[in-house]
């Protein structure tokens, strides 16, 4: 029982920053501004992390490579900790099972960007229809606008319906199933 409890606190607070990192990445990718309070939460959350890291890892053709790494090798701790809490032995091979993790971890950031993905998705689609103009709003619009925008050029609106966010989902949804695939076979190694 301890163990299943000290699973969820960990797998719960490095899952936290991980997805902070990571939103980090993809606001910055897809120029969402951090003037607001989305943006300020995540920067506040994440700065502790990422500064010393800029001052090693550069940024890479605009991309904010330290809050990436940082992600990785966060979730690739995360992996290995919960895998010691569960009371697996690492010891044994300790350059394979790190390759295996951050192989895992980045796979899992896959997987995660995904689902984060889905769910803005699905609250600015919503969020259009009961609060429009909502400041949460301009921010899901600023991270779905680039993905959605390829989709409304070959499906336009029908009777001003916007159907682009459901062959987003349904796209996203099928992407889920060979990650999940992967995911399930790499994490067979342990």
């Amino acid at each position: 029982m301890l163990v299943q409890i000290a699973s969820i606190v960990v797998d719960f607070v490095g899952g936290f920053f991980v997805l902070m990192l990571l939103l980090r990445f993809y606001f910055q990718l897809l120029r969402v501004p951090f003037r607001n309070q989305v943006g300020e939460f995540v920067v506040a959350t994440t700065n502790w992390a990422v500064k010393p890291a800029r001052r090693i890892i550069p940024s890479l053709l605009g991309l904010d490579l330290a809050s990436f790494l940082c992600a990785w090798v966060l979730q690739a701790a995360l992996l290995a900790l919960l895998l010691v809490v569960a009371g697996r032995d690492l010891s044994s091979a300790p350059g394979i099972a790190a390759g295996v993790l951050f192989a895992l971890a980045l796979v899992d950031l896959l997987q995660l960007s995904v689902k984060v993905l889905l769910f803005v998705v699905i609250l600015q689609a919503v969020m259009s229809w009961v609060s429009p103009g909502n400041l949460l709003q301009y921010v899901l619009e600023a991270i779905t606008r680039p993905l959605l925008r390829p989709i409304r050029r070959f499906l336009p609106p029908i009777a001003n319906v916007d159907l682009s966010p459901l062959v987003l989902i349904l796209l996203l949804l099928i992407l889920l199933v060979p990650i999940a695939e992967l995911r399930h076979l790499a994490g067979g190694l342990f």
